[in-house]
């Protein structure tokens, strides 16, 4: 029997599994049948934990011990912006950790993100072993294309967490576009337009036969479906306010209500014109419980989401930019997320384009069957579809002054490494540091910072005599390694890697239930 491994499509909203059948891709169900799962985990006071449609059932009971959107969080430290929006937003606690990193505080327990992604995981993991009849413990899970170091470092984390081997970090947009490509014999270059739950990406590639290359990618990993469901949210507070004076804002409970009717409302305006959304018992004043009631059509969402659908242009512009193409140059584009089934966007993105989206895709499962289609393919040593990926943000190390100069840039092909030599600055010197980012910015201020390289066990000399060969290594998966050489001797000097947020060893045998 050939090898066994599941795609997982880990989303920010919801999650699917998917395995190679019989030469084709099939989504897995659930015993329940259902193909598509709630990215929410649920942790009950005695530690048990649910997951899936059974978890979201809970946002509206106990909100504070409900984990959703956290794919926002993961890889991300604890005073960057995106986690200071979300400390204003989500009802759970996020506390700091030990590394800088976010985690969330439920039930008393402190819990890494990768901890609460490797609940999701397992259970994908658990539906596909049910479906199979036996266990599963290879995988390709997806992630968004410009996830930096950190982020998919994290996922692999969560991976090893939840009992998977992961063969590939698997960009997104490129695994949507081998489901779409895959034995079709296209020649085209497509534009992969993926707006999601919580994260949007843009990539352009070139599909030969079964050779898919990708020419550039841009996108912004705190863009996505939440920002649209806070917009209905803001539109139904302002109107009952408007009612009755109330600010809804000041009550949890109903906040969540609101989340909850907000991304219904959404939902349901993907298949009609307006709709009327009632939300009883949302408050009380001294004659009683009041009830929510407000009309919303698709001409109001897409004008208070205006600006939002903008944002992802101007990164479809500079995506188009980096690949030396402009909208002519574009043959088929294809939809990716939840977000992309709404009427207003699919306009808009056509209307960008020039042209009608592809419309053999299924947006919610096309990335897990792209997932599925490599997994099979790698646990295979098949060759049958060669992906040519590409480093979706430059690799930098620090200079003198908050400086940075560039290693390797963004949009370049991976796997790739580079080398850069070192010299030690001062007489006598024993080590040799280097802080290493992703990022745009010529300031370090304004990237990433992955983690620092210390390198020592060479020969103490003369300030410039000794030279240090350093080689920055970018992987299929887009994660970082570094070695050093010292380049008199040849011997590999002594090289301690930190990274700012990664789990220790100990903490991660702790969290999988390893020895």
């Amino acid at each position: 029997m050939a090898d066994i491994a599941i795609g997982i499509d880990l989303g920010t909203s919801n999650s699917v599994v998917a395995i190679m059948e019989g030469g084709r891709p099939k989504v897995i169900p659930n015993e329940w049948g259902e193909l598509i799962h709630p990215s929410v985990v649920h942790y009950h006071p005695d530690g048990s934990v649910v997951v899936g449609s059974r978890a979201k059932k809970k946002l509206l009971l106990d909100p504070d011990n409900t984990i959703y959107s956290f794919k926002r969080l993961i890889g991300r430290y604890f005073f960057s912006q995106e986690v200071k929006k979300a400390r204003e937003i989500f009802p759970y606690r996020l506390v700091e950790g030990a590394n800088r990193d976010v985690r969330v505080e439920v039930q008393g327990q402190v819990h890494a993100i990768p901890e609460v992604s490797a609940e999701v995981l397992r259970e994908m993991k658990r539906i596909a072993e049910n479906y199979l009849g036996q266990p599963v413990t290879k995988a390709v899970v997806t992630c968004p294309a410009h996830f930096n170091d950190s982020q998919r470092q994290a996922t692999k984390d969560a991976g090893r967490i939840a009992g998977l081997e992961i063969l590939k970090v698997l960009n997104e947009p490129t695994a949507a576009a081998l489901a779409y490509g895959y034995d079709r014999g296209l020649q085209q270059r497509v534009a992969i337009y993926d707006l999601g739950g919580g994260t949007f990406d843009i990539t352009v590639l070139d599909i030969n036969n079964d050779v898919f290359e990708v020419r550039a990618t841009a996108g912004d990993t705190f863009l996505g479906g939440d920002d649209f469901d806070a917009r209905i949210m803001d539109y139904l507070i302002t109107a009952f306010h408007e009612q009755t004076g109330i600010d809804l804002r000041q009550d949890r409970m109903a906040m969540q209500k609101l989340k909850e009717h907000s991304e219904w409302a959404k939902i349901q305006l993907s298949e009609v014109d307006r709709i009327e959304v009632g939300i009883p018992d949302i408050a009380r004043d001294a004659e009683g419980s009041l009830t929510l009631s407000a009309l919303l059509t698709v001409k109001q969402l897409a004008q208070m989401t205006y600006d939002l659908v903008q944002k992802t242009f101007k990164v479809c512009d500079e995506a188009m930019q980096s690949s030396n193409n402009n909208v002519a140059d574009i043959e088929g584009v294809v939809l990716v997320g939840g977000q992309t089934k709404s009427r207003f966007i699919r306009s808009a993105v056509e209307a960008y384009f020039s042209q009608r989206v592809q419309a053999s895709v299924n947006p919610d499962e096309v990335v897990a069957v792209g997932a599925a289609i490599h997994a099979h393919q790698l646990v295979n040593r098949r060759r049958d579809a060669v992906l040519v990926d590409v480093t979706p943000l430059t690799l930098r190390v620090g200079t003198v002054g908050g400086y940075t100069d560039v290693i390797i840039p963004k949009n370049t092909p991976i796997p790739v490494e580079q080398t850069k030599t070192f010299v030690t600055a001062s007489d006598g010197q024993e080590k040799v540091r280097i802080r290493i980012y992703q990022g745009e910015a010529r300031e370090s201020e304004g990237d990433t910072l992955l983690g620092e390289f210390e390198f020592s066990g060479f020969r103490v000399a003369s300030r410039g005599e000794v030279e240090i060969a350093v080689t920055f290594d970018i992987d299929a998966s887009g994660i970082v390694s570094v070695t050093a050489v010292e380049r008199e001797s040849g011997a590999q000097a002594h090289t301690t890697v930190t990274f700012s947020q990664n789990l220790s060893e100990t903490e991660l045998k702790r969290m999988s239930g390893a020895a």
